[in-house]
């Protein structure tokens, strides 16, 4: 191995001078032939060691923000304090995330996995800045939000950045963001086995030894700075609860099951909140403020305030005392907290959803356990038991991550005991969400933009080839009234293996194929039999759409092990507009790696970039805008000589543009640009101008 590739220089990365070291720090590792392993060891040590301190600093933070918090409640009296204090607080977060750094708004995980998957790993530097400050000032004054999301995405920033400093390859930068990831959640929760699954589940989603290493030692790391300076205890602790009798499985089974529903109720709100924030045409501070006040009022309606915050503290109340409350009260804190965090990130306020899905989860398990200790106290003997359950199945089925949620519940209890129906639980809750509701809280947010991730990394290739763009639209077809003779000289002259069978108005009455006719003529049927006799009618057909991607209309094949499928109009389903083969399956499969190629050949042009000076932006076209109906080559001259145009997004399909795309209405086009053109790309598209919404 030559001293080039011991430390991976071979990104374009390497000859971006602005992020350049006073020397060039990769060359001296070079000359000093330093062993690829130490250098490995060293990176995640310092990405570890960063990120413990920075989880330290957020928590001092927290704590400062929140004494300032009570201050102001306490001179203003509770009710207008509390509202005061947490509108306040809402702007000002809005205003920097829209000013400095849009990646800091919501959750943060899903935008640390959309660099890993599309970007190499590669993150701004000035998110953790602007994370921690939003963060620190949404959750100290009451916002309902986790602090474990700011803390991994500080982490992966602080990875990203160093493995950009040292000019790495595109894989050792994604290892320190994992790095950092592990030891935001290792930092959060006291928690270091917790952590390392995690980044290892969620963020790469690839368990493999060399990452593996590498993870564990930075999320010790950050687990020990941590623990010297905010002392050894987990985020909260929770009591030693057995497995009492085996009859408590099927209570499991049930909770599992609930975890579940209540994990896809909270994904569907969340976003819906998300969906009808981020389309009110008001500025985001205000969207940020009024969503703060929405979660104030929301906590008003419970005498203890107890959906403030985290939760963290409240749920080792709760669990210590073994659920020593009412049912009633338990179905409201279950209601209520989904409406406070929905309402704090829904309208963009800075915070994680890790905390709140515990939350969730131990109330969820303690109402199961309340009412199960109610009919059988023989049995269900602490309630306390189902809310530690309660949690990791939660948390697993809204983040499809069950391994790490057993070991951070295993982590904090600290006993062995309730294994067994923590992994039933856990297991059962993200087997029923998948089934039920494909993406998880993290991959949704991509999904919506367009990004389909398969096993958290690699993006389904036929998901961006519509069945229109392949599909055979020449379509050979037969009468219902042809016969046996008719059918077999069709076949004959054509080598066709099938048609499209249609009435006398030429509408799709179904398909027929030639081992139709082969069954037919073994079974001696006379040879003035019709076609509609022996072929398959259109009621018992699967059909394919012109709008939906080729993957869809492949699974639909794969079902049935069939070879063709009629294309139809979506309005009027005995409309043939063509046909799909095996054939053309392959033919989008090859467009699609082309689409990926040219894609990937893009963002490496991107790269050589100013990272520091150069963002991605996404602008929405409607109808009235001034690209509409216009070439690329149109706008070109228009747009700033810096601008490539990466991507648009058309009907939940990526295309690749070119100069004769035209702009179409609903279009979202994605820009990687200079930062301080993305006002003059605004005016130059939609002809006004208008609130930028970035992205990364």
């Amino acid at each position: 191995m030559s001293n080039q590739e011991r430390i991976e220089m071979g990104s374009e990365d390497s000859r971006n001078p602005d992020v350049a070291l006073p020397f060039s720090l990769a060359n001296l590792l070079v000359r000093w032939q330093t062993p690829e392993e130490l250098i490995i060891v060293t990176t995640a040590l310092f990405v570890g060691l960063g990120t413990g301190l920075g989880a330290v600093v957020f928590i001092w933070m927290l704590g400062g923000i929140g004494d300032f918090t009570s201050q102001v409640k306490s001179y203003l009296g509770e009710i207008p304090g509390l509202l005061l204090i947490m509108g306040v607080a809402g702007l000002i977060v809005g205003a920097m995330i829209a000013r400095w750094a849009s990646e800091a708004k919501g959750h943060g995980v899903p935008e640390v996995m959309e660099a890993i998957a599309m970007r190499g790993g590669r993150i701004r530097p000035r998110v953790a800045l602007v994370k921690v400050l939003a963060s620190s000032i949404t959750i100290g004054t009451g916002g309902s939000a986790g602090r474990e999301g700011p803390i991994v995405q500080v982490g992966s920033t602080l990875g990203s950045t160093v493995g950009q400093i040292l000019r790495f390859s595109d894989e050792r930068v994604q290892m320190l963001v994992a790095c950092g990831a592990a030891a935001g959640i290792a930092a959060t929760f006291n928690a270091p086995i917790a952590g390392t699954i995690f980044a290892m589940e969620v963020i790469l989603a690839n368990f493999t030894v060399r990452y593996f290493g590498a993870v564990v030692i930075s999320s010790v790391a950050a687990s020990i700075v941590t623990r010297v300076l905010l002392g050894s205890q987990p985020a909260f602790s929770v009591p030693s609860y057995p497995l009492h009798h085996l009859a408590e499985l099927p209570i499991y089974v049930v909770l599992g099951i609930l975890a579940a529903f209540v994990a896809i109720l909270f994904i569907r709100v969340l976003y819906y909140a998300e969906h009808v924030f981020d389309n009110w045409k008001i500025p985001l501070a205000i969207k940020t403020a009024v969503g703060m006040i929405l979660t104030a009022l929301v906590a008003l309606l419970l005498p203890g305030r107890d959906v403030l915050g985290p939760g963290l503290h409240a749920i080792g109340e709760v669990i210590a005392t073994n659920f020593d409350v009412s049912l009633g009260m338990l179905l409201a804190l279950l209601a209520l907290k989904l409406l406070a965090t929905t309402f704090t990130l829904g309208s963009g306020n800075s915070g994680g959803v890790f905390a709140p899905s515990l939350f969730m989860g131990a109330i969820l398990g303690g109402i199961v356990g309340t009412v199960a200790h109610g009919l059988w106290p023989n049995i269900a003997l602490n309630p306390g038991a189902y809310a530690i359950v309660g949690m990791a199945a939660v948390f697993a089925g809204a983040a499809r991550a069950p391994i790490t949620a057993v070991i951070i519940v295993f982590e904090m209890s600290g006993d062995y005991q309730l294994i067994l129906p923590l992994m039933l639980a856990t297991v059962l809750a993200t087997l029923l969400a998948e089934l039920l509701f494909k993406e998880s809280i993290y991959t949704l947010k991509l999904k919506l933009k367009g990004i389909t991730l398969e096993r958290g990394r690699d993006v389904d290739l036929l998901q961006s080839v519509n069945v229109s763009e392949v599909m055979q639209r020449d379509v050979a077809t037969v009468s219902t009234h042809a016969t046996l003779v008719d059918l077999s000289d069709r076949f004959a002259q054509t080598h066709s293996h099938g048609f499209m069978v249609v009435d006398d108005d030429a509408k799709l009455w179904g398909i027929v194929t030639i081992t139709d006719m082969d069954l037919a003529v073994s079974e001696g049927l006379p040879r003035r039999t019709t076609v509609d006799q022996i072929g398959t009618p259109r009621s018992e057909l699967l059909v394919a759409y012109p709008d939906e991607p080729i993957g869809n209309a492949l699974t639909r094949m794969g079902v049935r092990g069939i070879g063709r499928l009629p294309v139809v109009h979506r309005n009027d389903a005995e409309h043939v507009i063509g046909m799909i083969r095996r054939q053309d399956i392959i033919r989008a499969y090859n467009m699609a790696r082309s689409r990926r190629a040219e894609l990937e050949h893009r963002a490496k042009r991107a790269k050589l970039q100013n990272l520091d000076d150069t963002e991605f932006i996404e602008v929405a076209l409607t109808a009235n805008d001034q690209a509409v109906g216009k070439t690329i080559q149109d706008m070109g001259p228009q747009l700033p000589h810096d601008c490539i145009l990466v991507r648009i997004r058309r009907q939940g399909k990526m295309m690749i543009p070119h100069g004769n795309t035209v702009f179409q209405s609903g279009d979202d086009v994605t820009a990687f640009i200079r930062s301080g053109d993305f006002e003059e790309v605004y005016k130059t598209l939609k002809g006004q101008n208008v609130e930028s919404k970035r992205s990364t």
